[in-house]
């Protein structure tokens, strides 16, 4: 009904790919600074394009014609259309699942917190657009592939309303080879870098900035008077851990001495572990059980049975 249009779709499923990487990017902070660079990731649908120029300005008859012969004339056009589209769907959503899984790591360093800093949306739209590419590559069915287009436009719809912001902290940061790199070149002396983690130490004992849950690496940096990137490369130097565990081995601590106190036993494990600054059950449970190897309530009930038995003995 509207031959003009015919082709126009050809070349399409090319961009797919890296759009998703431009937005896992662009969320993450992980795009390169020369954005005009960017432009390079459009080169394979451009040339498709005009390519398509001669079949573009073929009659209507004509081109309805090549349609219904499956594409007679535009053979190897289809072949290569195929594969630079498999690799393309390939090559692009691994690498949006890398940005992932570095940005994961990156946070860690600059959040004590990890539960509101959801990646599950950007998750979703990779996995799910991986079994899209799934489908095209392996199955090759035109019905199971315009299905799982349309389950994506509503998961899209569905759980883009209800994603909150992903937040980050400034820069992105860099890998751990760079990051060494970055620390030699820093200028923080070894003098500075001790009197500075003696002051971070008395202010995290004294003024307890652990219980605070959504406590980050700016706002502890700031009551230091240095760059968050300094007090990274202290922690990560001097305590050999991220941000992340830095701040939660104090709340495990924390927790550890409280319910030691027989009145405090009285209490949930759940409303201590918030008083020490947790800020969910899950975070609670699982960075205890990496910290200690024991779940909480193993860690209680040994604790029970500990003072159950110096108080028989006595």
């Amino acid at each position: 009904n509207f031959p003009f249009l015919l082709g126009i779709e050809s070349p399409l499923p090319l961009v797919n790919g890296v759009f998703l990487y431009l937005y896992v990017g662009s969320l993450t902070e992980q795009l390169p600074e020369k954005r005009g660079i960017l432009f390079l990731h459009f080169i394979p649908v451009v040339v498709m394009y005009f390519y398509l120029i001669s079949f573009f300005i073929l009659p209507a008859e004509q081109k309805i014609q090549v349609y219904m012969d499956h594409g007679a004339g535009y053979e190897i056009f289809e072949e290569v259309k195929i594969m630079l589209i498999i690799c393309s769907g390939i090559f692009y959503v691994g690498w949006s699942a890398l940005l992932l899984r570095k940005h994961r790591k990156n946070i860690q360093d600059q959040f004590s917190d990890l539960e509101k800093i959801t990646l599950q949306w950007l998750r979703m739209i990779t996995l799910s657009l991986g079994g899209i590419w799934f489908i095209v590559i392996f199955l090759r069915n035109d019905l199971l592939i315009y299905v799982g287009v349309v389950i994506f436009i509503f998961l899209i719809g569905f759980f883009g309303a209800r994603q909150k912001a992903i937040f980050t902290h400034g820069e992105s940061n860099p890998s751990d080879t760079e990051q060494k790199e970055k620390y030699q070149k820093s200028g923080l002396t070894d003098e500075l870098s001790e009197s500075l983690h003696q002051k971070l130490m008395r202010l995290m004992q004294e003024e307890a900035l652990y219980k605070k849950s959504d406590i980050s690496i700016g706002e502890l940096a700031e009551r230091l008077g240095i760059h968050p990137n300094y007090l990274s490369q202290i922690i990560n130097e001097r305590e050999g851990k991220n941000f992340y565990e830095f701040v939660n081995t104090f709340r495990i601590e924390e927790f550890k001495r409280l319910i030691a106190i027989p009145k405090n036993q009285q209490l949930t494990l759940l409303s201590i572990a918030f008083d020490c600054g947790f800020n969910s059950k899950s975070s609670f449970n699982r960075f205890f059980k990496k910290a200690t190897g024991q779940t909480p309530s193993e860690y209680f009930e040994a604790l029970v049975q500990k003072h159950s038995s110096i108080d028989t003995s006595c």
